[in-house]
């Protein structure tokens, strides 16, 4: 009964990694929107609370699920699971007005093309979460698989947060580099680690979706605003705007 309750108690890497995702956004929106909103010195439209209301809200379900499994409560799981399915949807459509906004907020300070530009992998960010939480209920009845897809879907979800982390670090250049693809894809690299050492292989669900993840940032910061992406970023805009 003993070794029974320290196995409950015990810290998995899913329940990590939640609380990791927890610890990532309220440091990385701390001085430009937890304070701000809580000393009342600045608004932002309603679609930027839904989209912080729906990301937040994920992570919390994420950790809230990886507990669950860990304490066997699994028709509690499988019940929240099937309504974190829209907020899945409604956290990835949220992306896109606040990406527009901080477009716009960027226009104003006359980053001109490059603000446009940003949309891009706002827009990549929301499709990669959809697919990835798709491909995780699809195979809810393989749980090996369904909870990589959905640990992958989390890790890109506050992918947004590590990469503000850049206001405590001003001095630091390339902060695309060092926040948003070292820092932001050392989660996965973290899985691989502790897939290898739980079960001397990493599972395929996580070792390509990982890598492609962390290819398809690499990509990124090799394209961003060049004249293809440009015209993409318009396009985008275009349709959105």
């Amino acid at each position: 009964m003993q070794i029974q309750q320290i196995n409950k108690n015990r810290l998995t890497f899913f329940t990590a990694i939640g609380m990791i995702g927890m610890i990532a956004i309220l440091v990385g929106f701390l001085k430009t929107f937890i304070i701000p909103l809580i000393s009342g010195t600045k608004t932002w439209p309603l679609a930027i609370y839904a989209h912080v209301f729906l990301v937040f809200g994920w992570v919390i379900i994420f950790l809230t699920q990886a507990l669950l499994i860990q304490n066997k409560k699994y028709k509690t799981h499988i019940f929240i699971g099937s309504w974190a399915a829209f907020m899945a949807v409604g956290a990835a459509i949220s992306i896109i007005p606040a990406s527009l906004f901080q477009v716009e907020r960027e226009l104003k300070d006359g980053l001109g093309q490059t603000a446009i530009s940003s949309i891009v992998g706002s827009f990549i960010s929301a499709t990669m979460f959809l697919i990835l939480v798709t491909l995780g209920i699809l195979n809810r009845k393989r749980p090996q698989v369904h909870k990589r897809f959905m640990l992958l879907a989390t890790i890109i979800l506050i992918w947004p947060a590590w990469f503000r982390w850049r206001h405590y670090f001003p001095s630091v250049e390339r902060p695309d580099i060092w926040f948003a693809v070292v820092l932001a894809d050392s989660l996965i690299l973290a899985a691989f680690i502790w897939d290898w050492l739980k079960n001397k292989y990493i599972h395929p669900a996580l070792l390509y979706g990982g890598l492609f993840i962390i290819a398809e940032n690499i990509m990124e910061i090799l394209l961003f605003d060049s004249k293809g992406w440009r015209v993409f970023a318009n396009a985008l805009y275009t349709i959105f705007s």
